[in-house]
């Protein structure tokens, strides 16, 4: 979020809590929803885009029906922590389209890693040729999903 930003009131949070549900809502239908116009929704969407509040508008795809069924988490953990072996290996996560997300972590290892591939056999490959080559990876434990549960983007906003 950008530092130089303005507190956002109630009709702000409830235009963000729309768009979370429907990011392809007309903003005439906005105005609606929020009771406000749709030059003063407008206006304030383009506010909170600009200071960071509205980080971008993505289609949410079925990972089953596009062939990468298979959810894995992995923990990593590296040889070293110095600041240039942080470096290589978030460089080298960020060109792997199989890994959806990397996350610095607290605790016995140092990055939780979120990836989708086919099925086990296409991550078993991923794993061999490319996650256990990253830059400073000492050791991994690798956690299959069995039944996702539970998969949101929406943020608690009240």
């Amino acid at each position: 979020m950008s530092n130089t930003h303005t507190e956002i009131d109630r009709i702000d949070l409830r235009i963000l809590k729309v768009l979370q549900q429907d990011g392809r809502i007309s903003n005439l239908k906005l105005a609606e929803q929020v009771l406000l116009s749709p030059a003063a929704v407008l206006a304030r969407v383009q506010r909170l885009t600009r200071e960071g509040y509205i980080l971008g508008y993505e289609a949410r795809l079925n990972p089953l029906k596009l062939g990468a069924g298979m959810l894995v988490f992995v923990e990593v953990l590296l040889d070293r922590t110095t600041p240039n072996v942080f470096e290589q290996f978030k460089a080298a996560v960020q060109v792997h389209p199989e890994i959806m997300e990397c996350h610095m972590v607290a605790g016995g290892f140092d990055y939780l890693l979120k990836t989708r591939s086919a099925d086990m056999n296409a991550y078993r490959s991923f794993a061999g040729s490319v996650l256990w080559q990253l830059p400073g990876v000492r050791e991994t434990r690798t956690y299959a999903v069995m039944e996702e549960v539970k998969n949101s983007t929406q943020l608690n906003l009240g």
